[in-house]
């Protein structure tokens, strides 16, 4: 049971969740205004509220994709799928989905009040961010109306991973608020909606068989690759425009984030030559480490 929870939480995708919080830590360091006890307890506590988060949305993907149908493929049931295959009764996994949204409320509550101390105006700002952080992470594909089933996912990524997580984490750290991490959140925000655009481009024809809406069924197999080719245009001129702006910032490293381009390249050359979705699966994990991988140059950069 515990094994079959444990592959439910889909560890594989804690790292590209881990990313915005890398690089909201790596621009608080930066400032050189936060110091050793105040950064390690706040940046740890945004770490593990974000892995508990991730492994919500995740054990909550699963339950829903069960309960809404999306798990039912050619009249049979996922057996990659903890619910739909009979691992975890969905009654379990409701448990377990409720368990990771109370402790993530509590490592976020907790995190908060190191932060902001008896400020309440700022804990209840906190909070209510909090709330509908849980929310997002259960509603993206559970619930009556999932909003990850009728194309709004790209936007929820956007912006719990890339603008709340970044931003969101450097101001809580710091105390203070600065436009210019936007870019950097726009980096890792959108890298992040690319991965979930390449699954939504594999699965494009099971989703759109079962109800699933995505962006790729809405615009289609051949104008989604487009789209993603936008997607990793605007990260990465958001980040040397962030380079250009902060010059005197701590960011080193150039050529390793040439190479991540490099990368980057190859990688959308495959898409636009791809006709079969499924050549597209091993991609997946190629540029959600590579994601992980520019955060956490960027954080060491800024930490060293």
């Amino acid at each position: 049971m515990i094994r079959d929870f444990i592959q439910a939480a889909r560890l594989r995708t804690l790292p590209l969740a881990s990313a915005s919080i890398l690089t909201g830590g790596a621009v608080a360091s930066a400032t050189g205004n936060v110091g050793f006890v105040r950064f390690v307890p706040l940046f740890s506590g945004c770490m593990l509220t974000v892995i508990l988060l991730q492994i919500l949305a995740n054990f909550a993907n699963d339950l829903g994709d069960f309960e809404n149908g999306a798990d039912r493929v050619e009249g049979k049931e996922r057996s990659d799928r903890a619910v739909a295959s009979g691992r975890i009764t969905a009654a379990a996994m409701k448990r377990a989905v409720l368990i990771t949204g109370a402790l993530a409320f509590v490592t976020g509550i907790a995190t908060v009040l190191a932060a902001v101390g008896d400020a309440w105006a700022q804990l209840l700002q906190w909070v209510a961010i909090g709330a509908v952080s849980i929310a997002a992470a259960y509603t993206y594909t559970a619930g009556k109306n999932p909003y990850g089933y009728s194309g709004l996912g790209d936007i929820s990524v956007l912006v719990f991973f890339g603008l709340a997580g970044v931003a969101g984490t450097a101001t809580l750290i710091t105390g203070n608020w600065d436009p210019l991490w936007l870019l950097p959140a726009a980096t890792i925000g959108l890298l992040s909606v690319a991965v979930l655009n390449l699954n939504n481009l594999r699965d494009h024809v099971s989703d759109a068989a079962t109800g699933k809406r995505t962006l790729v069924v809405r615009m289609g197999f051949e104008q989604a690759k487009r789209y993603h080719l936008i997607l990793f245009a605007g990260a990465w001129l958001a980040l040397l425009v962030f380079w250009r702006l902060d010059a005197s910032g701590p960011w080193r490293g150039h050529l390793w984030y040439g190479l991540f381009g490099l990368v980057h390249a190859r990688h959308l050359a495959l898409v636009f030559r791809t006709k079969d979705p499924s050549a597209l699966d091993g991609e997946l994990k190629k540029i959600a480490i590579s994601t992980f991988a520019i955060a956490l140059f960027l954080f060491l950069s800024a930490s060293a």
